[in-house]
């Protein structure tokens, strides 16, 4: 699984970070991702934080 933010929708609210530290990443007003592929034992995480994300920024592919 791969997981990227959008950046022009992002709100920089952080929920991301919060839900997986491990793959999100504050920079500067929106959120970033650290490592685009997601292992397995992270997915849970990630599945989380698209759910938790107020503007559907988000995406996996």
């Amino acid at each position: 699984m791969q997981v990227r933010v959008d950046k022009e929708t992002c709100t920089g609210c952080g929920l991301c970070v919060d839900s997986c530290p491990e793959v999100f990443v504050m920079e500067d007003d929106t959120a970033g991702v650290k490592n685009k592929n997601v292992t397995a034992d992270l997915e849970p995480e990630v599945k989380e934080a698209v759910e938790n994300c107020p503007v559907e920024a988000i995406i996996l592919e």
